[in-house]
């Protein structure tokens, strides 16, 4: 029986990035939820896009 990843949700990825940022998880736990929340996915749309960051 094959694993389906579910679709990237954009807001556990910024509550990952939020936690991260204030220091209150773990590098590991913080990489986990990135993972599972489909930071790959995304990074790999945005590569296939052609889109470029910009300075803020």
């Amino acid at each position: 029986m094959a694993f389906e990843r579910p679709a990237p949700d954009l807001n556990k990825l910024i509550t990952a990035w939020d936690l991260f940022e204030k220091g209150e998880e773990m590098p590991g736990r913080i990489l986990a939820n990135l993972k599972t929340a489909g930071l790959a996915e995304v990074l790999a749309e945005l590569k296939s896009s052609g889109w470029t960051p910009t300075a803020s």
